[in-house]
């Protein structure tokens, strides 16, 4: 398969995308591109100009491998399932393609369609999400697997949280 059809196979929500980019060692780069290529399509679709172009992408590629060690950590020592097994470069391979959706940003250059596509992209992206975390952890259940998104996503917010209050010093 190829790069493209699996962008769009991973955009069609195709378990058998999942498990073949999955599997796939040498795809760590396609997934890597997806990220790049979401994130431009983002900052395009914000107007963010080359410099907040070339951070929005620094700032995805950080937060993919940042999401990718959490889910691994979550998915495979807090709540694993029977058979899960799984490593960070599986993480990174399908959670990469699961951005795909994100290309639908690059619309919000129209401005009556920017709030709609951030929304649609957000929830497909959500739902790709999941899919790409259920066949990356060899989980059963997508239950489990929502759950799974839900600690890394309330981990993601505490740490914030706790990283503005440190910014902001003692008052």
């Amino acid at each position: 398969m190829t790069f493209v059809q699996r962008m769009i196979g991973a955009a069609k929500l195709d378990v058998a995308v999942y498990e073949e980019v999955e599997a796939d060692r040498s795809a760590t780069p396609q997934a890597l591109a997806v990220v790049v290529i979401t994130a431009v399509a983002a900052g395009i679709g914000a107007g963010a100009g080359v410099r907040g172009l070339i951070a929005g992408t620094v700032l995805g590629i950080i937060g993919w491998a940042i999401w990718a060690v959490l889910i691994y950590f979550i998915g495979t020592r807090w709540l694993p399932e029977p058979d899960t097994r799984a490593d960070i470069g599986e993480l990174l391979r399908t959670l990469g393609f699961a951005s795909t959706p994100g290309i639908i940003r690059v619309i919000g250059i129209v401005p009556v369609l920017s709030h709609l596509a951030s929304v649609v992209a957000a929830v497909w992206t959500l739902v790709a999400v999941v899919i790409a975390v259920r066949q990356a952890l060899d989980y059963k259940s997508t239950a489990r697997a929502v759950g799974v998104c839900l600690v890394g996503w309330l981990v993601q917010v505490a740490a914030a949280l706790l990283l503005h209050g440190a910014a902001a010093g003692p008052r």
